[in-house]
């Protein structure tokens, strides 16, 4: 059943987005002001990498450096694992494993059109599965 949905279906379109040259204090105040977990870093309208919390934590905070001091592009990681919005949650999943990585740039056209987590394939699996286990409940017909 999750092979039948698609990514586009479940998405988040509401992309946060910075620049390369963007501080690192800058993407935190960004992403506590938003409470998100992560951000893509474009360069022009292309997406060229991805922050997360993680990444902070291990490039920034372990390290201890200046957050004023360090940019995107220092942080990000790279290359950025995408998505197309016609794949299935399924593809998404197992891309998701093989590469192992929670979030996932969505791409529609060679653009950035939305951004897919796995706690978002795993809230909207359950909502399936409770469709589905209506259509295996015992007919009963009301005269």
């Amino acid at each position: 059943m999750a092979s039948l949905v698609l990514i586009r279906e479940i998405m988040s379109k509401d992309v946060k987005v910075v620049r390369p040259d963007t501080t690192a204090q800058e993407i935190v105040a960004t992403m506590n002001k938003f409470d998100i977990s992560s951000i893509i870093v474009v360069q022009g309208e292309r997406p060229v990498g991805i922050i997360t919390v993680r990444d902070i934590l291990v490039r920034l905070v372990e390290q201890c450096l200046a957050p004023s001091a360090l940019t995107a592009k220092q942080i990000m990681t790279s290359p950025l694992v995408t998505i197309s919005e016609s794949a299935t949650i399924e593809e998404a999943a197992r891309l998701m494993a093989k590469k192992k990585i929670k979030t996932l740039p969505v791409m529609d056209n060679n653009k950035l059109g939305g951004i897919v987590t796995f706690a978002d394939i795993v809230f909207k699996v359950p909502t399936l599965l409770s469709l589905l286990e209506e259509l295996m409940r015992p007919y009963r017909r009301t005269y």
